[in-house]
């Protein structure tokens, strides 16, 4: 879709729909509420702004307006970085580089990474490492738990790295982690997992431990999905995960993603979202695909904001319980929030 030809959307009903365009952060809302985002585009202080970290300044200066953001005010992030390096804890927020880390460190929020930080998927917009993995860390769930305990977190959010490398994805020491948290905090739990595909009993391990929310993103439409997420990905089993959590336990709330700016056009979006619904998917956050480096697939279109006010409206009217639609819009944006929604 070229940049000279806008989308039209259908007219749609007045909905309330939570959008952001650079105001808030991926975690959004008040200190001690929620974990961070998964992204691509970090940040870093230039002149007021926050320039996207790890970018290559070429890219940087091609961002429209609506992606720079405000350098936060306090210390607050200098706590966060400190506890994580004490714990030796990994977050996606740094990993992947999220355009609104800064932001989250500075209300003590984050999304924790459990599993180390190489990952055995060579996904096409991610700039999480790959390579080599490291063996499972036994205590790592009871650190996830103190950091959170020690944030305040009433909503935590852990997710991983892909481990296609274990017999059971990882899922083991998903289900640890959550009880540890739970235990530790009483907290409300949200995991952001891989697919676990072709690992048997995998997502009906997680469940077990009884996440309020399951959360796995479909990243992209079907036409883009091998060349965006890998050869292993496929469309049909991300749908299948969400459908199987709602029939291990209805009671868990399903979540997922789609990032936008990849290639896909209007009609492909607004027909991956109606499949997220057919299949009991009952959140959803849209936001802007950055591209990390030079070696990852390239930004085809940067969608503005008013464009993601459509689509979130036009999600919400196809049956989603909580959206969350902007361009630095990340997997946990407002994750209480849309958790308690």
């Amino acid at each position: 879709m070229p940049d000279s030809q806008p989308i039209s959307l259908p007219m749609l009903p007045m909905l309330e729909v939570e959008t952001t365009s650079g105001g808030s952060g991926c975690c959004g809302g008040s200190s001690k509420s929620s974990g961070g985002s998964c992204g691509t585009g970090g940040c870093s202080d230039q002149g007021g702004l926050l320039q996207l970290e790890g970018v290559p300044a070429a890219l940087d200066r091609r961002l429209p307006r609506w992606l720079k953001r405000n350098v936060p005010k306090g210390n607050a992030d200098g706590f966060t970085d400190k506890l994580l390096r004490e714990l030796n804890l990994t977050t996606v927020c740094e990993e992947a580089k999220c355009p609104n880390r800064m932001e989250c460190y500075s209300q003590k929020t984050a999304t924790f990474m459990i599993m180390g930080e190489v990952c055995t998927r060579p996904c096409g917009f991610c700039s999480v490492a790959k390579g080599k993995t490291q063996a499972l860390e036994i205590d790592e769930p009871e650190r996830v738990a103190e950091a959170a305990f020690r944030l305040g977190l009433k909503h935590v959010v852990i997710t991983s790295v892909t481990r296609d490398d274990l017999p059971d994805g990882g899922a083991e020491h998903f289900y640890q982690s959550v009880l540890a948290v739970r235990a530790r905090t009483g907290a409300a739990v949200e995991v952001l997992t891989p697919d676990f595909i072709g690992k048997p009993g995998a997502i009906e391990r997680v469940c077990e431990a009884a996440p309020e929310v399951f959360n796995h993103n479909t990243e992209t439409v079907p036409r883009l999905y091998r060349e965006v997420r890998g050869r292993k990905s496929e469309y049909a089993w991300t749908l299948h995960l969400l459908r199987r959590v709602k029939e291990i336990n209805p009671t868990i709330k399903t979540k997922s993603g789609l990032m936008l700016g990849l290639g896909e056009t209007r009609e492909e979006l607004l027909d991956t979202m109606a499949d997220l619904v057919e299949a009991g998917c009952d959140m959803l956050t849209l936001g802007q695909y950055l591209q990390p480096t030079f070696e990852h697939l390239p930004v085809t279109r940067y969608v503005p904001p008013e464009e993601f006010d459509e689509y979130g409206a036009a999600a919400k009217a196809m049956g989603f319980a909580s959206v969350s639609s902007g361009p630095l819009v990340r997997s946990s944006y407002h994750a209480r929030e849309m958790a308690e929604h």
